[in-house]
C-alpha cells in the first residue's frame, strides 16, 4: 500500500511522529511537504495529496492541520476523495468500514500523537465491508 502524508504549519510535529511510525513499520509513505513550520496555506498541500489519490498514485493520503477541518474540506473538493477528520479509534474504523474513506485528516491540536497513531494504524488495517454501504458510497460519487 502506497500512501501519502501532508501538514500545514498547525500538523507538522504530528506529521513527524506519523512518518516515522510509519516507516518503521516499513509502509511505503511519501512526504508532500511542509519541511518547516512556517506559516503555509493547507490548501496548498491538501489538493496535492487529494489529487494523487484521485489518479490512483497513491493508495490513500493522510492530511493533518490543526483540527484537521480545513484539511479535510479541501480535500473532499476533489472528486473520487473520500476524506474522513477522524479524532477517535470507533471512527477510523467506521470510515474504512462504511464510507470506504481513501484519505484521513487529523487535528495536532485536537489529538496526542499515541492515539494519532492508533486511529492511522486502525484506518490502514481495516478492509471496506461493501455490501449494503456500497449503494451509499456510490451515492457520494455521484
Amino acid at each position: 500500500m502506497k500512501i501519502v502524508i501532508a501538514s500545514d504549519h498547525g500538523g507538522i510535529n504530528l506529521k513527524r511522529t506519523i512518518v516515522e511510525a510509519l516507516v518503521q513499520k516499513g509502509v511505503d509513505i511519501t512526504d508532500f511537504g511542509p519541511d518547516s513550520s512556517e506559516s503555509v496555506d493547507y490548501p496548498d498541500y491538501a489538493k496535492p495529496v487529494a489529487e494523487k489519490v484521485a489518479d490512483g498514485d497513491f493508495d490513500r493520503g493522510i492530511l493533518i492541520c490543526g483540527t484537521g477541518i480545513g484539511m479535510s474540506i479541501a480535500a473532499n473538493k476533489v472528486k473520487g476523495i473520500r476524506c474522513a477528520l477522524v479524532h477517535d479509534s470507533f471512527s477510523a474504523k467506521a470510515t474504512r468500514q462504511h464510507n470506504n474513506s481513501n484519505m484521513l485528516a487529523m487535528g495536532e491540536r485536537v489529538i496526542g500523537s499515541g492515539l494519532a497513531n492508533d486511529i492511522v494504524d486502525i484506518w490502514l488495517n481495516t478492509e471496506y465491508e461493501g455490501g449494503r454501504h456500497e449503494r451509499r458510497v456510490c451515492k457520494i460519487e455521484e
